[in-house]
């Protein structure tokens, strides 16, 4: 009986303290300019201040999303209690599609736990029939903006790096490139790059994008990297990136003004042999009779320790080919290397000599 009073005098503390000190909020929102370009970073920010620590509301507000005139994005989302009364503080980045009067207006519900629930919830009671939350629907405060047009989908403030191999190359050696887009603004409007060149075989790696949201937007790193392979002297056609900066409120360009690569033929098999015999000879005549047995010594021992570097080197990469799942990964990856010990293997995939990605991975890793 004692714990049942004990019950009853705890539901009645909570009912008395919910009906007769019931938490009130208020609402304010905020922009943070009153002009914008399309595409440009919109902060938007929502606070609700309570006047206690109100245990018993929920907000749902959830903006986010691809709306038809414009995107938002999540920034910051925070509860806090300052002074014993509770806050929550909404931030969110908006990029708006056309140019114009812009009005964001958006829907939001507060959920309070209602009186069937906490005396379901003190008495014990499995009760499916009420109603956990009392919801009220409201609306944000409108937030208002005028948007002028920009000249360029790629809106915000960037600097752009090439970082490239030597312009000379032998015969189906790669020609390396690595294009570099820095700053803030709408990286996902970028592009990847694309080249389609006769007679060279390129190969691409996916855009990479590393970025953090910010109050003015994305601050970021983009990069694509590309490796070209050819038996001729080619070009690597200039291009541009067009953007709006907004920094100068004008257009300007990323630019690269290409590259002109010279290929140098690759020795043939005639040259390589008599090459060889001459240095043979040359060895054999002048040579000879100075090696002597501890030169023979040392000299064996740096082989042993190259043969060892190599094989630690093959061993890693043929750990690195074990995870690929088809030939023109394995291209890429041949055609990556510093070395010009798989020169012979590229050339047969790109003649079409060996088609087989099974054959091709069993002969680099024996």
């Amino acid at each position: 009986m004692k714990k049942n009073l004990g019950r009853f005098r705890l539901l009645f503390l909570l009912l008395f303290s919910i009906n007769v000190f019931a938490s009130t909020y208020e609402w304010s929102a905020t922009i943070n300019k009153k002009t914008a370009y399309v595409n440009e970073a919109v902060l938007l920010k929502y606070v609700c201040k309570f006047d206690d620590r109100s245990e018993l509301y929920t907000i749902d507000f959830n903006p986010v999303g691809e709306y038809e005139n414009y995107t938002i994005k999540l920034l910051t989302e925070q509860e806090s209690i300052i002074n014993g009364r509770r806050v929550n503080i909404f931030e969110y980045v908006a990029y708006v599609k056309r140019s114009g009067k812009m009005v964001f207006d958006f829907d939001m519900i507060m959920k309070k736990t209602n009186n069937d629930s906490v005396e379901n919830t003190v008495l014990g009671r499995d009760n499916e029939q009420y109603e956990e939350f009392t919801s009220k629907y409201l609306k944000q405060k409108s937030l208002e903006i005028e948007v002028k047009p920009s000249e360029a989908d790629i809106v915000g403030k960037f600097d752009f790096e090439v970082k490239e191999s030597a312009l000379e190359v032998k015969a189906y050696e790669p020609y390396n490139i690595e294009f570099i887009i820095r700053g803030v603004g709408n990286f996902e409007n970028i592009k990847p790059i694309t080249f389609n060149i006769d007679g060279v075989k390129v190969f691409s790696q996916k855009v990479l994008l590393e970025n953090s949201l910010q109050e003015d937007g994305e601050h970021g790193i983009w990069s694509q990297k590309f490796a070209f392979v050819s038996e001729k002297s080619f070009v690597v056609p200039e291009f541009s990136f067009e953007y709006f900066d907004l920094g100068t409120s004008s257009k300007k360009e990323l630019h690269f003004k290409g590259a002109e690569v010279k290929v140098i033929p690759a020795y043939v098999k005639e040259e390589i042999l008599d090459e060889d015999k001459k240095s043979f000879e040359f060895k054999m005549k002048y040579l000879y009779y100075a090696l002597t047995f501890l030169l023979g010594f040392v000299l064996s021992k740096i082989e042993l320790k190259k043969k060892k570097n190599n094989k630690n080197k093959n061993e890693t990469l043929c750990q690195k080919i074990r995870s690929l799942r088809s030939m023109e990964e394995l291209t890429m990856l041949l055609a990556l290397q510093s070395t010009r010990e798989y020169e012979d293997i590229l050339l047969k995939i790109e003649k079409g000599e060996l088609s087989s990605f099974k054959a091709a991975k069993k002969l680099i890793c024996r």
